[in-house]
């Protein structure tokens, strides 16, 4: 039954993430620089950035097409639609069947769809190299993805992201299951690779690895791209929260219960982003044909916790 007020809170967690997502990526660029022993860029360093683009003139290549041009304000809207679906501070999904794990996993898709294709449509060729890898990538890790969230959802009985939060922090789901463990660790891989982490992303070398079809964007539209990513990387972050780490999440929507599913919230957050950090940090950078080795650990990690859903164990 749709919820006036769990749809109001989707909108205000979804306006949440698009003010704290340029602070969350400065927060892993300032923690890499820490690790690194460098002063590093300060943590509203991504803010000055996008609003320095957000000044400057849109130039578009000759080639380009409405793909082209649109695909910024895309990416924006899906990642902004992903934040108001997945539950952050409570149990239930603000948009409840609306807006269940199958339409997270399109919403996925089509923001590395039209990524990639604007790649292509710009005519560049670095560009459309850059396509290409986004595309791989693509294909190595969906099915990790998909598997993981069916199993859960099985688990559930529902595709239903607030039923499946809210099993499992009762109790309901068996958190002690090699199944939902394993689960966890193959969607654990598969938020680091979506999160455009090393070895597959570098934020201060974005032109070269994962964020290759960025290259000819300028202006307004590159502003409004890199948000959307940045809102993409949260929204995935929060997704693999709601999914294994729901406790903390209002059961209510009391006030005094939102506030500390919020503050809940951004721990949990704040942690995620650290421990990428760190992990991130321990590794070195990959060439693209190696990236495969460390996604088909994830899907036989998937794979695996499928069995064992089977078998029951």
């Amino acid at each position: 039954m749709f919820d006036v007020n769990l749809f109001l809170l989707g909108i205000l967690q979804a306006v949440f993430v698009v003010l704290a997502a340029p602070l969350l990526a400065g927060f892993a660029r300032v923690l890499r620089a820490k690790m690194h022993s460098r002063t590093g860029p300060p943590i509203l360093q991504y803010y000055y950035d996008l609003w320095k683009l957000l000044k400057r003139q849109d130039v578009s290549p000759a080639p380009a097409t409405w793909v082209y041009r649109l695909t910024p304000y895309i990416v924006f809207s899906c990642a902004f639609l992903m934040a108001m679906i997945v539950p952050m501070v409570t149990l239930e999904a603000p948009l409840g069947y609306a807006g269940d794990l199958i339409v997270v996993i399109y919403l996925l898709a089509a923001i590395r769809f039209f990524t990639a294709l604007s790649g292509i449509d710009s005519g560049s060729g670095f560009a459309g190299v850059g396509s290409i890898r986004e595309l791989a990538l693509s294909v190595l890790v969906e099915p990790a993805l998909i598997l993981v969230l069916l199993i859960m959802a099985l688990f559930a009985g529902s595709t239903n992201l607030g039923s499946i939060s809210l099993m499992i922090a009762q109790g309901e789901i068996p958190y002690t299951s090699p199944a939902v463990w394993l689960g966890m660790a193959a969607l654990a891989v598969v938020s680091f690779v979506e999160m455009g982490k090393l070895p597959f992303d570098l934020a201060e070398a974005e032109q070269e690895l994962q964020e290759g079809p960025l290259t000819e964007y300028s202006g307004r539209r590159l502003a409004v791209l890199e948000w959307g990513l940045f809102m993409k990387q949260v929204a995935v972050a929060s997704l693999f929260l709601a999914v294994f780490f729901p406790f903390g999440s209002a059961a209510s929507l009391s006030p005094p219960a939102v506030m500390a599913g919020l503050a809940f919230f951004l721990i949990k957050l704040a942690v995620c982003y650290f421990l990428a950090a760190v992990v991130e940090n321990s590794m070195c950078r990959l060439t693209i044909y190696k990236a495969p080795g460390a996604t088909w650990v994830a899907l036989g990690i998937a794979l695996l916790s499928f069995v064992f859903y089977l078998v029951e164990i």
